[in-house]
């Protein structure tokens, strides 16, 4: 339970989000923001392509094993 309310007052509130915004926008210029968005989307794509990828390796070992078990049988 503290953690999660660790974790509730360490998110950034609507001001700070605003202020991030203008820091980025500062840092990065408005051209290198979609170059910059498009990165972070095809990053998160891959990731979750990975794991898609693992949780099917992992649920078709557990068929496999399955399969095994009840031919010994």
């Amino acid at each position: 339970m503290q953690l999660l309310n660790t974790l509730l007052f360490s998110m950034p509130g609507g001001g700070e989000w605003i202020i991030i915004l203008l820091a980025v926008i500062l840092l990065f210029g408005g051209k290198k923001i979609p170059e910059l968005m498009r990165g972070i989307g095809q990053g998160v794509r891959e990731f979750n392509d990975a794991k898609k990828s693992v949780k099917s390796q992992i649920e078709d070992g557990m068929k496999e094993k399955d399969r095994a078990a009840e031919e010994k049988k």
